[in-house]
């Protein structure tokens, strides 16, 4: 019954992408993440039970993305950490995916890509991802769209922003798995299904793309 609730609720998601602000989307991205999993309903901080500046034990929640330190006045916010996947396509529709090799949904299917180091942009971070996972070389991603995500890290739920972007590559484009990917594998567009992804964000964003692209199809 919760999985066909959750469905329902992502369903809805899909829907307010297209129909409403970026408040609605907000909106019933909370819902469904809290349905997803009850641990996330923790401060995004709460493993960190002292204060970083001064040491004090009296390090507590200041609203819903912070906390503050009662003796010396230090609050520390956690805000979204950047992080990129591509849509990586071949003339004939054929889509680049990888096969994840780490924790969290080691073994599910999952775009190429991760987050976006300090002095980055998220173009030169998707490109760098893209080097360091495929050994492809690419150049101008096209950006697509944003999903936020909770991600598992360390014991931790990661509060990310997730950006998709289009890659174009050549027919005999030949990638090579490393790093974080144990495998890749080139799946036409329409044999695509999105439980097969383990990250919730890149379902979403699958499902997304496959919309579009019968839009495009029926216009």
């Amino acid at each position: 019954m919760g999985a066909k609730i959750i469905k329902i609720i992502e369903n809805l998601l899909i829907i307010v992408n297209y129909n409403l602000g970026n408040c609605g989307k907000m909106v019933i991205f909370a819902v469904t993440i809290t349905l997803y999993d009850k641990k996330n309903t923790m401060h995004p901080l709460d493993k960190f039970l002292y204060c970083p500046a001064c040491g004090s034990r009296r390090f507590v929640v200041n609203n819903v993305k912070s906390k503050h330190c009662e003796d010396c006045g230090f609050t520390y916010y956690a805000n979204p950490s950047s992080a990129t996947a591509a849509f990586i396509v071949r003339p004939d529709g054929c889509l680049l995916v990888a096969r994840r090799a780490q924790e969290p949904a080691k073994g599910t299917l999952d775009l190429v890509g991760g987050f976006v180091d300090m002095d980055e942009d998220m173009e030169q971070g998707m490109l760098r991802e893209i080097r360091e996972e495929t050994g492809l070389c690419l150049a101008t991603p096209q950006y697509l769209f944003t999903i936020p995500n909770l991600y598992e890290y360390s014991g931790m739920t990661i509060h990310t922003l997730d950006a998709f972007f289009l890659c174009q590559v050549e027919q005999d484009a030949e990638p090579h798995a490393a790093d974080d990917a144990a495998e890749l594998l080139w799946i036409p567009r329409e044999e695509l299904d999105p439980s097969q992804f383990g990250l919730w964000s890149i379902r979403q964003a699958v499902e997304r793309f496959q919309r579009d692209l019968l839009l495009k199809t029926v216009k």
